[in-house]
């Protein structure tokens, strides 16, 4: 069972639903040091996230593009031209075709900027050929997918960072900090609030023509092939569950991560989740929801409730990332960090001996780790643990009922059949974890 068709077939919905680096082949098992500085990049889905994740790699030192890769010819040459112009020449290469650019010997690491239902293939093409990634949130589009880069990260020791940047923000690192040295004192209750869902009058049941230099079939990928409609590409497809997972998994790696590091739950997880108050739009062709509720119980004895209705802060703000505890609170959002004791927040206090990894930029983290071979500040399996609350609550929505979790095991507790309905595939013929 799709996880994309849960909203649509559950009567509980009723009718919704190294150090150093050269080509990878010098570097054997990925942890000596080469004798070139320089890494190789490449780009794997060249819209304007993964373009403006190559830019900011390409403004690192040492960093050094050499090949893009999209279904839609007008991308790929775009990006192309960004590399020529930083390189002065014109040898970037063109791919349509993902697994061609990540055989090459000459790349060392790659960005994947796709939608989200590509993550995880591209991914994993990309470290079984010896490639470090980095990958945009959330991590992958399906919970098995998220287990299967995870581990083939930790298997082939590859460098991996997720594009949950927030990590790298000031405010984000003192808040989370504060939380972990226990400021508040016990925690109680975290809010994390996401943003409203989009709806949409269009019905796109009846193909559009397809636009030259698109290889739409390609673009779907192992995912269904739906009509094709230009309002289920480029940044619409998150609104479709074929493709994207909406607002909630769209953001659920940036502020419920945030949630997370605070709580040092990267490895973990809650030992229960339920969908709450989920709803949809009436018509058109998206069926993500655009309001929602995610309540996970963690064995500490909070709650973490993610939700596009939030009030939170000073000012009753409905994104960000708040914690409450018996001895006061903690927001923050991007640009914003509020506590009910100002000196827990200040950057020059010391807020106790546990230290939040320190960056001096996300991608530059990137960059400098694939040389060092040390854990980025946002690796695989920290992205899944993130995203994984999002992943129960659609198969808790689904079943109508709340899910017990076993963090450790990554299991639904006394349920076989919810559990399986969670690490479902169901790919079109031809695709594959293993292909």
């Amino acid at each position: 069972m799709k996880r994309r068709n849960f909203l649509k077939t559950s009567t509980a919905l009723g009718a919704a639903a190294a150090p150093t680096i050269i080509p990878s082949s010098a570097l054997g098992q990925g942890d000596k040091p080469a004798p070139s500085n320089r890494v190789t990049l490449g780009l794997v889905g060249c819209g304007g996230q993964g373009t403006g994740n190559l830019r900011n790699l390409m403004n690192v030192d040492d960093i050094h593009a050499l090949a893009v890769c999209d279904p839609e010819t007008g991308h790929g040459e775009r990006a192309k031209k960004h590399v020529d112009d930083k390189n002065g020449n014109t040898d970037c290469k063109v791919y349509a075709d993902y697994r061609e650019l990540c055989a090459r010997d000459d790349i060392d690491a790659v960005i994947i900027g796709t939608p989200d239902h590509w993550h995880a293939l591209a991914c994993l093409a990309a470290m079984r050929n010896g490639k470090d990634v980095y990958c945009e949130k959330p991590i992958t589009h399906l919970f098995a997918e998220g287990q299967a880069v995870y581990k083939t990260a930790a298997e082939h020791k590859r460098v991996f960072q997720v594009g949950s940047q927030q990590r790298s923000d000031t405010r984000f690192r003192v808040a989370a900090e504060a939380v972990m040295n226990g400021l508040l004192g016990t925690i109680r209750e975290v809010k994390v609030g996401l943003p409203t869902g989009k709806g949409t009058n269009e019905l796109g049941r009846v193909g559009q023509p397809i636009p030259a230099g698109l290889d739409y079939d390609l673009w779907c990928g192992p995912s269904r092939y739906l009509p094709f409609h230009k309002d289920r590409l480029h940044w619409n497809w998150r609104w479709c569950l074929d493709y994207g997972g909406g607002q909630l998994m769209d953001w659920i790696g940036h502020h419920n991560d945030i949630a997370h590091w605070g709580l040092e739950k990267d490895k973990s997880g809650p030992i229960q989740v339920e969908a709450k108050e989920f709803r949809f739009p009436e018509k058109g062709m998206y069926d993500q929801a655009i309001d929602y509720e995610v309540v996970s119980t963690y064995a500490e004895g909070y709650t973490v409730t993610i939700s596009n209705r939030h009030k939170m802060g000073n000012d009753g703000r409905n994104m960000g990332t708040q914690w409450i505890g018996d001895d006061g609170w903690i927001y923050v959002d991007r640009g914003r960090i509020e506590a009910s004791n100002r000196e827990w927040i200040t950057e020059s206090n010391d807020r106790g001996p546990k230290k939040a990894y320190k960056t001096r930029g996300h991608h530059r983290n990137f960059a400098e780790c694939v040389k060092s071979r040390e854990a980025c500040i946002c690796p695989a399996e920290t992205g899944h643990r993130s995203a994984t609350p999002g992943h129960l609550a659609y198969v808790s929505l689904a079943l109508g009922k709340p899910l017990k979790w076993d963090p450790e095991k990554e299991e639904v507790v006394d349920d076989a059949a919810a559990d399986k309905l969670l690490k479902g595939l169901n790919y079109r013929d031809g695709w594959s974890l293993d292909a």
